[in-house]
């Protein structure tokens, strides 16, 4: 099987220290950014790693690499333990905290950092990214889909910019039932996902639901989408007998109804060493964003043909 290397696409600015950051992600412009901050602290260590970051102020740090530019926007009034956060259409930023169920774990600052609402973010959390117009997408594990969480019961949501609650996922049948959100890809304001069970290929939006794929392609972790071309990492194809692996790149044509395998690869760091383990990818259009498994400091780049 032929390989495919990651290529390098942001480190954490030398003047900031790794260790500081509390979170990271790729905002809907592709700019980086890290949480930082000054005064972190860490409960407790995991595999010989600093883990559980904490902050002892309300203040933190956006770093914002743009270009080779680096940007600083200073967050006022910080009310939440922040796992992951993004950059909003109207400038602002939105933080998801971990507390616990139907606890305002759900933060949203305005242009000038200034807290602007607090709000219940749902249960166990697994994707929170913001498309370029409307709002922003959050994703659920199945642990918080039955937790009877309402917010959670919806699998895959959409707010709007202020952080209200604007529709949740509801496919027609047979696909209808919604377990566990398994990938999102958000492009402007079109978002494509899997979900279990089946790991259906949904297309959706402000206006609902477009279109529904079925896959020959289970359980995948990340996916990018351009034109009638999908790339999906991880997983394993179906009645293949083989268990899912986290570097498996299997490439896809698009049909009206279904998809297509056309193309295997496995995936590689750029010196040859096996991807094994990642952390939570970001998907945006025809890339999909790395970042490793325990720090915050490199960013990786996958992209569809």
């Amino acid at each position: 099987m032929t390989k495919v290397a990651l290529r390098s696409y942001a480190l954490v600015p030398r003047q900031y220290d790794e260790r500081r950051v509390l979170a990271s992600t790729i905002d809907p412009r592709g700019r980086t950014l890290w949480l930082w901050c000054p005064d972190a602290r860490f409960p407790y260590r995991w595999a010989g790693q600093d883990s559980g970051a904490r902050g002892t102020t309300l203040r933190r740090l956006v770093v914002i690499s743009d270009r080779g530019e680096v940007l600083e926007r200073t967050l006022h009034g910080v009310a939440v333990n922040p796992n992951a956060f993004d950059a909003l259409p109207g400038g602002g930023f939105v933080l998801s905290g971990s507390e616990g169920p139907k606890a305002p774990s759900g933060q949203i600052f305005g242009p000038d950092g200034r807290s602007r609402r607090r709000f219940p973010l749902g249960t166990r959390l697994k994707h929170l990214i913001a498309d370029r117009r409307a709002g922003f997408w959050t994703g659920y594990a199945d642990e918080g889909v039955y937790s009877g969480d309402r917010v959670s019961a919806g699998g895959l949501v959409r707010w709007d910019g202020r952080g209200n609650h604007a529709g949740a996922l509801h496919p027609p049948a047979p696909h209808h039932h919604v377990a566990e959100a398994g990938t999102i890809n958000v492009s402007g304001s079109t978002v494509h996902a899997t979900y279990w069970p089946g790991a259906p290929l949904v297309e959706t939006g402000p206006r609902g639901i477009v279109r529904i794929r079925d896959l020959p392609v289970a359980d995948p972790f990340a996916l990018a989408i351009r034109d009638d071309r999908m790339l999906l990492l991880g997983g394993h194809e179906r009645d293949s007998g083989t268990a899912a692996r986290a570097d498996a790149v299997h490439h896809l044509r698009l049909t009206e109804d279904g998809a297509a395998v056309i193309g295997r690869e496995t995936l590689v760091f750029p010196n040859g060493d096996a991807v094994r383990r990642f952390a939570r990818p970001v998907c945006r259009g025809p890339h999909v964003f790395l970042d490793t498994l325990r720090t915050l400091r490199q960013w990786w780049v996958l992209t569809s043909p």
